[in-house]
């Protein structure tokens, strides 16, 4: 096993130890993105070789600072690093170079990271297909014909390629589960508030999206988000958030599961990924956890109609400005042009009833937690599709309405902010991975990493089937 196979955690402890040094983690790094990068194109905006050197170097002579020291890291290019360009995957914003960096990313920069680039989106985070006219498309380490997904499309593709150990990420529509699940990694999103927004603009209307970790190991997950977490005073609605990384080995002997496939036959799946995911629950009954079938909730159109209306809401928020500038605005997606529309054009009583859909899912998720401890379901609802296809247009004889339809299993981890992993339930037949979610309740961030941390002591898909190694 080399450097670049080794997860974020042995990685940290190894040049803490001084086995391993950032300079050599940071040339590993550097080799491996020479090496493959060209064939995904996962890491763009890559800082100069030579400089990063210096600052690998740099830190192998500083005071340790934190679990990230020394390491080489990534940021999804939604967010804001110090000296590097921001470009959200939009014409309308390309060139942009920050000055400050966003809160969580602060948080990762004093806990030792060295950062290197950024890691690729869709054009504002906008669909679960990571391509924009910017960067362009990232492709899948498991096939480069096929979508990486998104939008930390960027982030697992990285991952899974073995260029990075350990990235961020953000979920508002399971961008962190369903590339986790297309490339075989991880992908956690937290209960709402354990990682805080910016503190900028509104704090209170539109909690839909949240940053999370991204990693080739649970254990990797648990030990970023305990640096990217901790409330803000400026945020009212951040939470405290007790350490994690400590705490994730544990006999799972008689966790109950419930299992929600396809929603009761709401959400059409592509041929063959419910028996694939099926046949993984059986892992999850190996390692003593009872898994049962449930009945669907609540009605999913209903989590629909909430769904979207709540999110052009909160889209036509951060997009607005640049629509409301002609010359940006030509500039727009169609996709992000529709959602500002569409958000701006609901009336206060619609906004309302969404909230109140919501808010009743919320009641109704308290009652199922009350019978399981986690539910289950398909991380997408088809396999990673043709990477030059916009996005699925027809799963199982059904068409899609909407540009993010086919990604409906997502929303009710996130309508109501419940935490979630994305975890890999290996390769299909045709070689593309496939992954599993596993949501919990509110605040129950702990018991669901505990869950895919016995997973991944069960099946560990990550080192069982890697992307692209042996490439020369």
């Amino acid at each position: 096993m080399t450097l670049i196979d080794i997860d974020a955690t042995t990685l940290s402890a190894q040049i803490a130890s001084g086995t391993t040094t950032a300079e050599e983690a940071m040339r590993a790094c550097l080799d491996r993105i020479e090496e493959v990068n060209g064939q995904v194109n996962a890491i763009v905006a890559l800082r100069d070789a030579d400089d990063l050197m210096a600052e690998a170097r740099a830190a192998d002579a500083a005071p340790r600072k934190g679990w990230l020291h020394g390491i080489p890291v990534t940021v999804k290019d939604l967010a804001n690093a110090a000296g590097l360009p921001t470009s959200m995957g939009s014409p309308a914003v390309a060139g942009f170079v920050p000055r400050q960096d966003d809160l969580f990313v602060s948080r990762m920069r004093a806990a030792g990271a060295i950062f290197i680039g950024k890691t690729n989106t869709p054009e504002f985070g906008l669909g679960s297909h990571t391509v924009n006219p910017v960067h362009g498309p990232t492709r899948n380490p498991y096939d480069a014909t096929r979508s990486a997904g998104g939008s930390s499309g960027g982030a697992a593709a990285a991952l899974a390629a073995g260029m990075q150990w350990v990235c961020d990420g953000s979920d508002m529509m399971g961008s962190l589960r369903n590339p986790a699940g297309w490339n075989n990694v991880y992908g956690f999103r937290p209960s709402w508030g354990r990682v805080p927004g910016e503190p900028a603009g509104d704090v209170y209307l539109h909690p839909l999206s949240t940053s999370g970790p991204m990693g080739r190991s649970p254990s990797d997950l648990a030990h970023l988000l305990d640096i990217l977490s901790g409330p803000d005073p400026r945020l009212p609605l951040s939470t405290p958030a007790p350490a994690l990384a400590g705490s994730l080995e544990t006999d799972l002997t008689g966790r109950k599961l419930g299992w929600l496939g396809d929603w009761g036959g709401a959400w059409p799946m592509e041929d063959g990924v419910i028996a694939h995911c099926e046949t993984a629950l059986r892992g999850f009954e190996d390692m003593g956890c009872e898994v049962i079938p449930l009945d669907p909730p609540f009605p999913a159109e209903e989590l629909w109609e909430a769904w979207i209306t709540l999110r052009s809401f909160a889209v036509a928020a951060r997009v607005g400005p640049l629509y409301d500038d002609p010359a940006k605005r030509a500039l727009l997606r169609d996709d992000a042009i529709w959602e500002v529309e569409r958000g701006r054009a609901f009336t206060a009583p619609e906004i309302q009833r969404a909230s109140t859909i919501r808010s009743r899912w919320f009641q109704a998720s308290v009652a199922m937690f009350g019978k399981v401890d986690a539910v289950l379901s398909p991380t997408a609802q088809c396999w990673p599709f043709p990477v030059d296809q916009a996005h699925p247009t027809q799963i199982a004889g059904q068409q899609m309405d909407t540009y993010h339809r086919w990604m409906e299993c997502v929303i009710p981890a996130s309508l109501i902010g419940l935490p979630s992993a994305g975890v890999p339930a290996g390769l299909g037949p045709d070689g593309l991975p496939m992954g599993v979610q596993i949501t919990g309740p509110l605040h129950g961030d702990l018991g669901v990493l505990q869950l895919a941390q016995g997973w991944h002591h069960a099946t560990d898909w990550p080192s069982r089937a890697p992307a692209l190694r042996g490439t020369s």
